[in-house]
Order: structure tokens, then C-alpha cells, then sequence
């Protein structure tokens, strides 16, 4: 590996056309968080004894065990007399909201795809916006030193996509470079040597085919909120590219918002953005993507000001929550045991402070004080928030996913979902008949190498769980994603689970004994030795209802059974549930119970015999 060293200069004296803004797109697992780091690594962005950890920019916990980009993030590389802004975004569907305001500050892309796998179902959704918002387009194939690498293969399904995206031509005739980003090398051809190869080749084309930002002299200073920020000592940071004018630290600036009167600030602090680290300016100039600081309040979508009569920049919509969910205080027999923020006005304050710095989430309060709605764009997004919630010492009640309907013309409409779905040919029945059963309809289907690509509109419904499903039908080998299409009139009864559970009927420690009874009954979520409690689902029963059981039931001693023999039988280790795929499990009568140590599923309402009456109650108004 060659490391390149660039002089490095204040930003203070550049001028618009020496700033280049791009985010990096791809799909989950393709590269593009290593590619990153290589670019910092190779503009000197550290010094060369400097010790680095994989991945540097996914920086958040969950993100290194997830392998994915959550939040978006910004870092910035010096390049001769040039500063490269970049962009990491997030290649899940279910962080739309995150790439959506992304757009807003870019003027190009780079778009990473993985040389054998390709450009995949979450490469779609998230190029598609990039093209729709005219951003001039990067193709950095990477690993063509895998085994099976395709790169032209790969280099001509880049073609036919930006053909399926309405690609202008000049999108469509954008550069290729091949490379492999672990080793830190790029190529013009993929038949040229990586002997001694470097980056040089990528940050050419970034600054030949990405287009300076385009900038106003007229009108002042102006900038479009894209994101929030939040430091210890200054408060809310506001993130944004600057659209036109400059601006210095003690500047009067304005905030215009939304159906509400201007509001007055002071700048504080200016902060850019060098290698992994922010850096204070006295002087932010047009152009540039920056952070602002000396605002009580300030939330994404709004337009800073040096002058009160401006108007305010239009802010892009985003795809609406799709799906909405209760969360609400945890009402359980062992509540506050492991957490330390339990009341609903933690809870509310969190979700609130959620909903600032991610526009995808909305927050509703309910008429019960200890429950809150919480609507976002899939099931994904909510389990992220929820196990950071845990790791913060939350302890929170999670239902089950509900789809947001709407009246048009008198009629309920629900959302429907472009299902993009790859999976091995011999899966394709399995998949079908499930994809059947969920109401979606087959839109378009090919074959090549072994796998099967299909295309289909099915109801937003009918994908919750569906994911676990197809990694269940195809061995782990299925990749899937999804869009939102539009509503259309609810499609009917849509049945995603067909087993009852096992439900305790008392409190206590699950014991060897009657775990060992219970599993012949179904599969179980414990282990012996765990804590349970009346209306807690300690398992799955094949049948459709709910089976009652006691799971803390000792041996009976007497002369003839010895009270230890039983510690010695083998249980089947119980299935245990990620927090996505419980919230994903549950049904409507059910909820997940998050603290910082357990996630456990149980009845929404414990007692059995309130339960009884409940359901009673339920049919009788039916009826």
C-alpha cells in the first residue's frame, strides 16, 4: 500500500469551486465504509503511526455488530489545493429517511458495487434517489480480487439499472473504476495491473466528474438544516451545506421555520469536518458542508438566515412511515429491576429527542399517560432505537407492528411495497407460496447463474416477519428489499403466523423438571433457571391457540425420587429472539418486554383470567 501525503490547508481560504460534496452509496456489505477509510487514510488524514480500526466511520455500536451504516455521517479529505466532503450513508431501506436528507447536500455520488454480487436490491432504492435529485453518479466496482470477481458483468448490470432508473445521458455515461477498497487501490480498466496501485485514479475522477457546489452571491447567507448534531458543551449543532454568502462565528443569524414566527440566534461556534474529528473555523463559506452551533432549538428541514425576510428553502419530502407501533411503560412483575429510566417521562423525552435528529420517526402521545405511538418506516429502525434505548438503562413495553392506513374517497387504503427478492432457484417455490399467503403479487421474475430475481407489490403487512422467513427458506442465502409504492384499497385478512405459544400461569424460576414436560408440547424461549411470570410466553406450541402451562413446577420428593435427578436431563437450548425478530413475532394481544438485560415476550394483558374476559368481550362486539 502506497500512502499518499498531501499538504494539508486551512478551509478558511478556499473558494466554492475547490469543494467537491459526495456520499457513498451502496448496498449493505459492498465496501463502501472501508472505501472510506482508505480515502482518509491515503489523503494523509493520519499520521503514519496512527492506529486505526476497521470501518472507522461506523462508529456507533450496533453499526459494527449490525454491518451496517445506520446514521449518516460526514468526514471530509483535504486533496491538493481541494476539500472532498463525504458522506457515509446507510444502504437499509429502513434508514430512507437518513438518505433522503443526504441529497440535499451532495452534488455527486459514488456508487460501490461488489464485483461479484453486483448491484442489489438495496443498491436500487438508494441510487434512485440519487438520480432523482440529478446528482451526477461514480461507479467504483470493488473487490475484483475476489474469487469469481465479474467486473465487466458487473459493469454492463450498472448500465442496464441506470436504463431501469430514467438516468439522463449524462448520468448515464458516468466514469468506471474498479479496485478493491480493503487494499486501497483503484484502476481505470480492470485488465490493468494493481501492482503498486493507489487511490490517485478515484480522487481524480471525484474532482473532474463531480461538479463544484453551486452557490449564490446574491442574497446573503443561507443554509438548509440536513441534520442535527448534539455536543456537551455547545448543545444542538445544525448540519448543513451553505447555499450562498459566508458566515462568521458572532453573526446574527435567523431561523425560519414552518407556520411559526423567525427566530434570532447568534452563531457560536463553526465547525468542519477533517478525517474523523470536527475542527472549528472562524468563517464557514458557501458551498461548504458545515455545522453551526448557538441555537436552543433547531430541527432538520429549517433554513438559517442573515436576513429575517428571506424565504425558507423548500425541504425534500421523504417517504411516510409505513408502519406504527405502541411504546409504553413496562407494567411487569419484575419492572425496574435491571433499568433505571422507567417512568413515561423518560420514555417521552427520548422519543422526543429521537424525533429531532431523525426525520423517518414520528411521536404521538395516546390518551394513556404511559403510552406512546411511534410511527417509522419498518421494523428495523424501531428495534435500532429500542436496543439503544436498552443500552441507556431503559426498560420499555414494545407491541407489534401495525400498518398506517388511510380514508380515501371514503375507503381504508394501506401502503403496498415494491419487494425485491433474490434467492436461489430451488427456493422459488417455498418463497412463492409464502409470498402468496401475504397477498403480494408477482410482478416480474428472471433466472441467471442459479438465482432467481423477482419483483413484487405486496402489502406493507404481509412483509412484517418476511425477512426471517427467507433467510428460513433459503439457508441464509436470500436478499431482499423493499420500496414504497403507494396506497391502495386494504387487501383483507393477511395471517403471518400459524402457531399458539406457551404461556406460564405462574411466577417463579423455570424449573428442569416441567421444562422437560412443557417441550413436548412445543418449542421452548427459556431455559432452566430463568426468571417467569403469569402471562409471560415462555415458548411455541404447533397449534393455532394458547396453551397454558406452569414452567416452575419442581419434582415431588419422596422416598422412592431423588430430588437431584433430574438436574442431569438434557433440554433442547431454547430459541432465542433478536429484538427485531421479537417485535416482528409477537401478535396483537402480545408485546416485548426491553430492559438492558432481558428482552422477553408476554401477553399484554398477564392475568389469565382478565385475559379470558378480554377475549370474550372482544368476539361479543364483534358480533
Amino acid at each position: 500500500l502506497i500512502t499518499i501525503f498531501r499538504p494539508l490547508m486551512s478551509t478558511s481560504t478556499i473558494t466554492s469551486d475547490q469543494i467537491r460534496n459526495i456520499a457513498i452509496i451502496a448496498h449493505v456489505d459492498h465496501g463502501k465504509t472501508t472505501l472510506v477509510d482508505q480515502l482518509l487514510k491515503q489523503s494523509g488524514a493520519f499520521r503514519e503511526n496512527q492506529v486505526l480500526e476497521d470501518r472507522a466511520m461506523d462508529s456507533m455500536d450496533q453499526e459494527r455488530e449490525r454491518g451496517i451504516t445506520i446514521k449518516a455521517k460526514n468526514t471530509s479529505v483535504r486533496w491538493g489545493d481541494n476539500v472532498i466532503n463525504i458522506v457515509d450513508t446507510p444502504g437499509h431501506a429502513d434508514f430512507g429517511g437518513e438518505v433522503e436528507r443526504v441529497m440535499n447536500m451532495v452534488d455527486g455520488v459514488m456508487l460501490v458495487v461488489d464485483a461479484y454480487e453486483g448491484p442489489q436490491a438495496q443498491t436500487r432504492f438508494v441510487l434512485k434517489k440519487a438520480l432523482a435529485a440529478g446528482l451526477s453518479p461514480i461507479v467504483f466496482i470493488n473487490k475484483i480480487d475476489r474469487p469469481n470477481a465479474r467486473p465487466m458483468e458487473m459493469h454492463d448490470e450498472v448500465l442496464e439499472l441506470f436504463l431501469d432508473l430514467d438516468a439522463n445521458d449524462e448520468q448515464f455515461n458516468a466514469p468506471f473504476l474498479y479496485g478493491s477498497a480493503k487494499n486501497g487501490v483503484a484502476i481505470e480498466k480492470p485488465e490493468d495491473s494493481t501492482e503498486g496501485a493507489d487511490m490517485i485514479p478515484l480522487f481524480e475522477a471525484i474532482l473532474s466528474n463531480v461538479p463544484a457546489p453551486e452557490t449564490k452571491d446574491e442574497g446573503g447567507f443561507k443554509m438548509l438544516v440536513s441534520n442535527i448534531d448534539w455536543s456537551d458543551y455547545v448543545g444542538r449543532i445544525a448540519i448543513g451545506k451553505i447555499l450562498s454568502g459566508n458566515v462568521n462565528i458572532g453573526d446574527t443569524v435567523w431561523r425560519l421555520r414552518k407556520d411559526k414566527p423567525p427566530q434570532r440566534s447568534k452563531i457560536a461556534k463553526i465547525f468542519e469536518y477533517a478525517a474523523l474529528a470536527t475542527s472549528e473555523a472562524q468563517q464557514a463559506v458557501a458551498g461548504n458542508i458545515v455545522g453551526l452551533a448557538g441555537f436552543e432549538e433547531v430541527d432538520i428541514g429549517e433554513t438559517i438566515t442573515s436576513s429575517e425576510q428571506s424565504e425558507a428553502l423548500p425541504f425534500v419530502e421523504i417517504d411516510p412511515p409505513t408502519v406504527m407501533m405502541t411504546f409504553s411503560v413496562n407494567d411487569g412483575p419484575y419492572a425496574g429491576m435491571e433499568g433505571d429510566k422507567v417512568t413515561s417521562r423518560e420514555i417521552r423525552d427520548r422519543l422526543v429527542r429521537e424525533a429531532r435528529t431523525n426525520i423517518s420517526i414520528k411521536i404521538e402521545d395516546t390518551d394513556k399517560a404511559a403510552e406512546f405511538k411511534v410511527s417509522a418506516r419498518g421494523s428495523m429502525q424501531v428495534a435500532v432505537l429500542v436496543e439503544e434505548m436498552r443500552r441507556e438503562g431503559y426498560e420499555i413495553l414494545i407491541s407489534r407492528p401495525t400498518v398506517i392506513k388511510r380514508k380515501i374517497d371514503g375507503k381504508w387504503h394501506e401502503p403496498f411495497e415494491t419487494l425485491y427478492l433474490e434467492v436461489p432457484d430451488e427456493s422459488v417455490g417455498g418463497c412463492m407460496q409464502s409470498l402468496a399467503n401475504r397477498k403480494g403479487q408477482l410482478d416480474s421474475m428472471s433466472a441467471k447463474n442459479g438465482r432467481t430475481f423477482m419483483e413484487m407489490t405486496i402489502p406493507t403487512r404481509g412483509l412484517i416477519g418476511f425477512e426471517f422467513e427467507v433467510l428460513t427458506l433459503t439457508n441464509g442465502e436470500g436478499i431482499m428489499s423493499h420500496l414504497f409504492k403507494e396506497y391502495r384499497p386494504d387487501s383483507g385478512d393477511i395471517r403471518t403466523r400459524h402457531t399458539g405459544t406457551l404461556v406460564s400461569i405462574e411466577k417463579g424460576e423455570a424449573m428442569t423438571y416441567s421444562l422437560s414436560n412443557i417441550e413436548t408440547r412445543g418449542k421452548l424461549f427459556v431455559d432452566a433457571g430463568e426468571k417467569v411470570f403469569e402471562g409471560m410466553i415462555i415458548g411455541e406450541n404447533p397449534r393455532t391457540e394458547d396453551l397454558p402451562v406452569n414452567p416452575t413446577k419442581a419434582k415431588h420428593v419422596t422416598n422412592h425420587r431423588a430430588a437431584g435427578k433430574d438436574k442431569s436431563e438434557a433440554l433442547t437450548p431454547p430459541i432465542r429472539f433478536s429484538l427485531e425478530r421479537a417485535i416482528e413475532y409477537i401478535a396483537q394481544d402480545e408485546l416485548v418486554e426491553a430492559t438492558p438485560q432481558n428482552i422477553r415476550l408476554r401477553k399484554r394483558i398477564l392475568d389469565s383470567h382478565a385475559r379470558k374476559r378480554a377475549a370474550k368481550k372482544a368476539v361479543d362486539e364483534d358480533n
